[in-house]
């Protein structure tokens, strides 16, 4: 949506950002009486802050398939925080996005199995681990039964961030960005049609794709733009 990230309070006259603190109450006296200034810009992004110390305590202390629940959830509420434009600014597609997308549908897989295996026990627990830090697993740490996982989660990730370029490429229009979304976006609608089952090294080129798309239009870079076609006709 289009908003005044700036604004005013009636009440003490102090003004604050929006697109920093996600409230329109006055961080200064906590009046609700508050009014737009300034110029509207897009935003999408919210106060998505993920903390899986919680959930980490629960596995610890007892079994995914117990603490799946209470972590779907939580991931769940902060992919639905997750936005990628931020007064107007165009982000890139963070680790910690693409982690948690991978760890809902990882622990899913654990917690529903009747006697997962050492390995997808191990490598969901170090998602859980480090996901809140950003860090992803490096691909030859996936065990093949979880590889749908991740194909998923990452197209997940990847097509929320898609609809935000498309947003953004609305206020800030190029044709030849706008193309090779649409391309991107085919791939994306294959992968979920299989549930996620390819190959972890097309998981990554997606990535690849939606970061160079990123780098094109932030730092108006055509050596990344045809990276990103590139990675993308590779696919076929």
């Amino acid at each position: 949506m289009e908003i005044r990230g700036e604004r005013e309070c009636k009440e003490c006259g102090r003004q604050w950002s929006y697109y920093e603190t996600g409230s329109v109450s006055c961080p200064y006296c906590g009046s609700l009486r508050s009014v737009g200034v300034g110029d509207r810009e897009r935003h999408t992004a919210g106060q998505a802050v993920l903390d899986l110390s919680e959930h980490r305590a629960a596995v610890a202390n007892g079994t995914f398939r117990d603490a799946a629940p209470a972590l779907k959830s939580d991931l769940r509420a902060y992919i639905r925080k997750t936005g990628y434009i931020h007064g107007g600014e165009l982000l890139p597609l963070d680790d910690t996005s693409l982690a948690a997308h991978e760890l809902l549908h990882a622990v899913d897989v654990v917690a529903r199995s009747n006697r997962p295996t050492d390995d997808e026990q191990l490598f969901v627990l170090d998602l859980l681990r480090e996901a809140d830090e950003g860090i992803r697993p490096d691909m030859k740490e996936v065990p093949k039964s979880l590889t749908d996982a991740r194909g998923l989660g990452y197209a997940n990730a990847i097509e929320a961030y898609h609809d935000d370029l498309t947003k953004w490429l609305d206020d800030h229009p190029d044709p030849e960005a706008r193309t090779t979304l649409e391309t991107l976006s085919n791939h994306l609608k294959r992968v979920d049609a299989l549930e996620g089952d390819i190959s972890l090294n097309e998981s990554e080129a997606l990535v690849g794709v939606a970061r160079d798309i990123y780098t094109y239009l932030t730092d108006d870079d055509l050596d990344a733009l045809a990276s990103a076609r590139d990675q993308l006709s590779a696919l076929f």
